[in-house]
């Protein structure tokens, strides 16, 4: 398969890339407009590969794209490409819209273009697989409710509205033009090469410098955490073997709070890297103002692609997350320039970044 993967040198993106060609041996085209949080150091690992080669390109600009998905004759879009960030997308919603809307029609548009070009067995096999999130939900209470792929839209932030109108156009193309998509809605992911913004890798590496932990709230928000690798599995046997038309929640079945992570997190930093005065960074853990529209909890029922195309995770919560934690720890010189350079893990824009964010 040739496959497409637009936002393939962002967190997700590049566990997928790294997967499809170096487990699965498929041509991956990466496009990436290449912005504060994407990194193409995370795609060392196949950077030299034969199969694998990277477009920097915008995908507002279909003719582009469309130029693209010509030139390499490809089979599969996997459209993860996005602002992703809650606390960004309350201060400046603008960039969410341009990306996640209009970025998304201007994808379907050439991508359709170059479907009704096609024909027989290369049009049949052809699929749009577009990546999206459980906030698209909203939330919900504190019991064992789950989301499923029937539960209503009820989105929360400015990302979350973003992403669900994303999904809405993505569907509405299958409706309309019958063009062939597949869809995913993923739980909070964490594990290597994921930018120091979010919760995991901020806690984990403020953690290490002794910094100040600061949690929303009283830290009881809900998350369920899904391993990154074993999201990418997830999502290349849905691009390849999903129904179309039809979508499927991808979960780790690992609920915790974040205040429970972030503990865990300091747990592990403490067995790794205890601190010179033997004391626990749970310590460093402070409680702050809570989040404007603050969902309360997210939790995925996976049944579907589990009973479809039998895919479960591969790890615990517990196992992923000391192989984040030791990835971290062996990795500095890829969090270190982020660090030092872009994220300083202490503020985001004029307001401070706290954990507790997706």
């Amino acid at each position: 398969m040739k496959i497409l993967v637009t936002g393939g040198a962002g967190f997700i993106g590049s566990a997928v890339c790294r997967h499809l060609v170096s487990d699965l041996g498929h041509d991956v085209v990466n496009v990436d407009k290449l912005t504060y949080a994407a990194n193409l150091e995370s795609l060392k690992p196949i950077a030299n590969s034969p199969l694998y080669q990277f477009r920097q390109l915008d995908i507002c600009d279909g003719e582009a794209i469309l130029d693209v998905l010509r030139n390499e004759a490809v089979d599969i879009v996997m459209h993860l490409a996005a602002e992703s960030h809650v606390d960004r997308s309350i201060d400046g919603p603008a960039v969410f819209i341009e990306t996640n809307i209009v970025g998304t029609h201007s994808l379907l548009e050439a991508a359709k273009a170059y479907w009704n070009e096609l024909n027989g067995e290369r049009r049949d096999r052809f699929r749009f697989h577009h990546i999206s999130t459980d906030e698209v939900f909203g939330d919900l209470p504190f019991d064992d409710s789950l989301f499923t792929e029937e539960t209503p839209y009820d989105p929360s932030s400015p990302y979350s509205a973003s992403k669900a109108a994303s999904d809405h156009l993505v569907r509405s193309w299958h409706r309309t033009y019958g063009f062939p998509v597949v869809l995913s809605n993923c739980s909070n992911n964490y594990g290597p090469y994921h930018f120091p913004e979010k919760l995991i890798p901020l806690v984990i590496l403020n953690a290490l410098e002794n910094k100040t932990l600061p949690v929303y709230g009283k830290g009881d928000n809900v998350r369920d955490w899904l391993f990154v690798e074993d999201h990418a599995r997830a999502l290349a046997m849905v691009a390849m073997k999903g129904r179309v038309g039809e979508s499927y929640n991808v979960g780790g079945n690992s609920e915790r709070t974040n205040l429970a992570v972030v503990e865990a997190i300091c747990d592990i930093v403490d067995q790794r890297r205890p601190r010179e005065d033997g004391t626990s960074r749970r310590d460093l853990i402070s409680f702050v103002i809570d989040r404007p529209g603050h969902d309360r909890r997210y939790a995925i029922d996976a049944s579907k692609i589990a009973d479809e195309l039998g895919w479960k995770p591969a790890r615990t919560f517990e196992e992923g997350l000391r192989e984040t934690v030791d990835w971290y720890l062996a990795n500095e010189e890829w969090w270190r320039p982020i660090r030092d350079g872009r994220y300083a893990g202490e503020r985001l824009g004029t307001k401070k970044l706290v954990a507790g964010a997706k």
